[in-house]
């Protein structure tokens, strides 16, 4: 099924700005669950569709460094989940600027936008850990329908592809490119297509892939 252009036409619950750390800290669970969860009504081919997008805190990955960590915190991101999420995702660790480099990825989600975030291992300015935004978009234009529910779900994936996978991917092209030598970062639309953004020569490209 093709990604739905929308139209917002209710209520978004999102995450709400608090006074003080200790309110935070005396929210109930519920109260926090609520908030990470964006629920509304948008226009499809002219008719109200609900659709509904969870989001998980930047805590929920314990595994981020702490300069990744005080970048997200500082943009107020929260880590937006695919409609078939069974675990914590879209956060990715492997080896993306070179061989052997310990570099991350997030979708970042901030009042409505995601922005799709690699930090390299070495990428830190003065101390502070650097962002680099490969893709943003809008979070209702990420929505799709999908089996099983009559709501409208989040689309957006990231993953880790090793360089065999990526090779794996370009088997059937008439002039196959030679083998990658470290990781790429596997951006997908759920149930439809993968592409590969790929680092080298202090550029980022989209590899290409067989039909």
């Amino acid at each position: 099924m093709k990604v739905l252009s929308m139209i917002v036409a209710g209520a978004v619950v999102g995450l709400g700005a608090l006074s003080a750390l200790g309110q935070e800290a005396l929210m109930p669970a519920q109260l926090k669950a609520a908030q990470l969860t964006e629920q509304g009504q948008v226009m499809v081919a002219g008719r109200s569709t609900s659709y509904l997008i969870r989001h998980l805190p930047v805590s929920s990955f314990p595994e981020l460094p702490a300069g990744v960590v005080d970048v997200l915190n500082r943009r107020r991101c929260t880590i937006p989940q695919t409609y078939q999420a069974r675990r914590p995702e879209n956060v990715v660790h492997a080896s993306l600027e070179h061989a052997g480099s310990s570099d991350w990825a997030v979708l970042c989600s901030v009042d409505g936008t995601v922005s799709l975030l690699v930090f390299f291992d070495g990428g830190a300015e003065a101390g502070e850990q650097v962002a680099m935004v490969l893709v943003t978009a809008q979070e209702k234009e990420r929505l799709q329908a999908h089996a099983g529910s009559a709501v409208l779900g989040f689309n957006w994936g990231i993953d880790p592809a090793t360089p065999q996978q990526v090779h794996d991917a370009q088997n059937g092209m008439e002039k196959r490119p030679a083998r990658v030598d470290h990781d790429a970062l596997a951006d997908s639309v759920v149930e439809q297509g993968t592409v590969y953004h790929f680092y080298a020569k202090s550029a980022w490209m989209l590899l290409e892939k067989a039909n």
